[in-house]
């Protein structure tokens, strides 16, 4: 007998999955830069590691963000473009980075490079322009050198620099963490700071490019703070009402836990502070829509992911790749595509070797880790049609929490052409599991149906690195169909399902 039930509710569409929910994010910090995508003994003629560029091409990423994080606020674009040997060395005022492991940044890779790895990975560029330090001019001649087409000194630049076209580059952050490390602004400092380089920014797509640009303004876990910038934004008697498309927040979680050192208890309190992910998506939308009424204003999630106590500036925020932390990115996307009414893009923390990477290298090698393949397993949901689902599961109650559970089964589901792909995570990192799967509207006897399973013979604290990074891909998972879909789901593992008739 199950002791888990999803049932599946066909009819009941949520909206669209922006593919863009599967982003990510890449920062001048450690070695996601320097050794990760860019230079070593196994790069190509433009620079780029081409086993890392393999991989990232594998996954099919939609977007990715860049340059930060708390390095976007101290950088200027302008070091980093034109011929590398007239390029200055600058500080890294927040990280030590590179092999040297030094506060310094060699400008080596710079807009032109991170915008030709979007090309060669066939990624969507999500540039993060400097508020905290920078100014609306900066900023704006930033936006004409990627994407205008005429006749200007910036454009001409561009084509001296080797890309002859405009990149067309759409969306623009502006600012990040500017409640933190961005200026330790007020929401109403940020707020008049926002509207200044958005005028100046967002004046462009109407005169100079051929395409609209996507501004993106920085939020906060404080909810209140995100009202108060709403309405300090709203508050303008001249110019668009709301200059802003999407509203920004950040989430990690496990910063108090070694993996490897933590117990079940622990890894209890760890994914449900992953599920928190839920009440700040929702608060966010709330924040939005108690001021924005006459704006349809996207949610962004542009850092999130598992950020565990060994991970610090001394070591470039490096941190093993287990199997704990990719259940928790499993049940993160299954809440992403539960809100994609109001998601519009996320970006997962970061791209390589750093906190919650989805690739690893080394001096000569690069693998996928346990969170890469969870990205791969949710890939089919990347557009669909998100549909509600109903979950009955038994929980746990956490050590010392009266009021608080955590779930054991997770899951979302997603619909195209009549097919139907259902993701379904067991958190529980002791006991294995029963599910029952209906769907409504689907008989099953007459369908086509194929399971795929993740970590089914790991350990939750299991680490990968290069030598065995091949045996944490997903495998044949046994669906069992009699009028219902029925799986058995092993400790701590994630599956997918496809329903097809």
């Amino acid at each position: 007998m199950a002791n888990a039930r999803i049932t599946v509710h066909t009819a009941a569409a949520i909206d669209r999955i922006a593919p863009e929910v599967h982003g990510h994010f890449s920062e001048h910090l450690g070695r996601c830069i320097y050794e990760g995508i860019w230079t070593s003994d196994s790069a190509d003629e433009g620079g780029f590691r081409e086993d890392v560029v393999s991989l990232l091409s594998d996954l099919e990423i939609p977007v990715l963000r860049w340059p930060g994080g708390c390095f976007a606020d101290d950088y200027h674009w302008e070091d980093g473009v034109g011929p590398r040997e007239e390029r200055p060395r600058r500080r890294n005022l927040f990280w030590a980075q590179g092999p040297e492991e030094l506060p310094e940044e060699s400008n080596a890779f710079g807009t032109d490079e991170f915008l030709q790895l979007c090309e060669r990975i066939g990624t969507e560029p999500y540039l993060a322009a400097n508020v905290g330090s920078g100014d609306p001019q900066e900023a704006a001649d930033w936006v004409e050198y990627c994407n205008y087409d005429g006749d200007t000194e910036l454009a001409d630049r561009r084509r001296e620099n080797g890309h002859e076209e405009p990149y067309g580059v759409k969306y623009w952050g502006l600012g990040n963490e500017n409640w933190g490390c961005g200026g330790r602004m007020s929401p109403e400092q940020y707020a008049r700071e926002y509207r200044r380089f958005a005028t100046y920014v967002g004046t462009m797509d109407n005169l100079m490019l051929d395409h609209e640009l996507e501004l993106i303004a920085c939020g906060f876990e404080n909810h209140e703070w995100n009202r108060r910038f709403m309405e300090e934004v709203r508050d303008n008697k001249w110019g668009v009402e709301f200059p802003l498309d999407h509203l920004t927040l950040h989430h990690y979680y496990g910063r108090t836990m070694t993996v490897s050192e933590a117990d079940e208890e622990q890894y209890d309190e760890f994914l449900a502070e992953a599920l928190e992910m839920e009440y700040h998506i929702e608060r966010i939308a709330a924040a939005i829509d108690a001021v924005a009424t006459t704006r349809d204003i996207g949610v962004i999630i542009d850092e999130w992911g598992a950020w565990h106590y060994e991970a610090n500036a001394d070591n470039g925020l490096e941190q093993p790749g287990t199997v704990l932390d990719a259940l928790s990115a499993a049940a993160v996307l299954d809440i992403f595509n539960d809100h994609s009414d109001v998601l519009t893009m996320t970006n997962i923390a970061q791209t390589v070797n750093v906190l919650q990477c989805l690739v690893e290298t080394d001096e000569n090698d690069a693998w996928a880790r346990p969170t890469y393949r969870v990205f791969d397993l949710y890939a089919p949901h990347k557009g669909n049609e998100a549909v509600q689902t109903s979950i009955e599961t038994p929980t746990r109650g956490l050590d010392g929490e009266d009021e608080e559970d955590l779930p054991f089964v997770q899951a979302s589901a997603s619909t195209r052409d009549g097919a139907v792909y259902v993701t379904l995570t067991n958190l529980d990192c002791r006991e294995a599991h029963s599910v029952d799967i209906s769907v409504e509207g689907l008989v099953p006897d007459a369908a086509n149906v194929e399971g795929s399973v993740l970590f089914a013979d790991h350990e939750p604290d299991a680490e990968v690195n290069a030598d065995n990074a091949d045996e944490f891909g997903a495998r044949p998972l046994d669906v069992d169909v009699d009028g219902t879909l029925s799986v058995d789901l092993e400790p701590a593992t994630v599956a997918a399902i496809t329903i097809e008739e």
